[in-house]
């Protein structure tokens, strides 16, 4: 077995791993709340993977309910070493057509109340999210979809919107001219939570659909995303085993794994025990110094 613990956050329409061996779904407890779902364990090649369905096997999770503190947390506690997530896109943009992949670079956060982070008052914490996805982990994925048989494009901006509802068009094209290339309701801050965990995060969006900025195009409606979802799902799969399969055996250090070095700012007299507590998984490579 490799150094290699791969989480894998499936997003809508990948609940489940066809290649997975040895699978078991365990519960994982949180002290952030409940995670989605139980995380099914086992292995694809030399490789550990820990999946998590982001909405929950059957999809019951609505965007703004998913506890991505809850996941994150629960990933880090499962052994987990990198993360990549997979999850459903509009495209804003002509280039990015429907059941295209694309390895998001860059995000742009609009949504409304969710937590965003592990850290507060008594561990006040400032992570750099000026790349927030992790090189290494996107090129092999973007590699990983093309030796899967399909297409996929390296870097796009993803505006993460509240949801429930899709854009208004007047929205779509605020988005577009803002640099958005890709809009989806779960990127963030599931992506801000993961480099404060110091888990490298990759993101593989799957295009369902053009967002309604183009006048030419039907607005886009559920029917619409979860037949191009099916087709896009056999794919995400093949690409998840691919993926796992072509990681090098040795797992060489990534810059992610010490994010919070130099990201804590409350003075070491001042922190908040009950937050050091729930932060036991999070940051235990730094509480394990105090």
């Amino acid at each position: 077995m490799s150094d290699w613990t791969i989480g894998i956050i499936g997003g809508s329409g990948l609940y489940a791993i066809d290649a997975l061996e040895n699978a078991q779904w365990i519960p994982v407890s949180s002290p952030w709340g409940e995670a989605s779902d139980e995380i099914l364990c086992g292995t694809i090649g030399h490789v550990r993977v820990r999946f998590l369905p982001r909405h929950g096997r059957g999809h019951r999770l609505a965007p703004s309910t998913v506890n991505a503190r809850a996941n994150i947390d629960a990933l880090k506690r499962a052994g987990c070493t990198d993360i990549l997530a997979i999850s459903a896109v509009g495209s804003l943009s002509e280039d990015l057509a429907p059941g295209r992949f694309v390895a998001v670079d860059q995000f742009i956060d609009n949504t409304k109340g969710r937590p965003s982070s592990f850290f507060g008052d008594g561990f006040v914490t400032h992570v750099s999210m000026a790349d927030p996805v992790c090189p290494r982990l996107s090129k092999l994925a973007a590699k990983s979809v093309a030796a899967a048989g399909g297409e996929c494009a390296e870097g796009a901006t993803y505006l993460a919107m509240e949801g429930p509802q899709f854009s208004s068009r007047a929205e779509s094209r605020l988005y577009r001219h803002w640099g958005a290339e890709v809009i989806g309701m779960t990127g963030m801050p599931e992506a801000k939570l993961a480099r404060e965990a110091e888990l490298p995060y990759a993101l593989l969006a799957m295009v369902t659909d053009y967002d309604c900025w183009r006048d030419e195009t039907e607005a886009v409606d559920v029917s619409q995303v979860v037949a191009q979802m099916d087709a896009n799902s056999k794919l995400a799969r093949k690409t998840v085993e691919t993926f796992c399969k072509g990681l090098p055996k040795k797992r060489s250090p990534s810059p992610i794994d010490r994010a919070l070095d130099d990201a804590v700012i409350t003075a070491h007299d001042r922190h908040d025990t009950e937050l050091l507590t729930k932060l036991d998984a999070v940051a235990g490579r730094l509480l394990r110094k105090e």
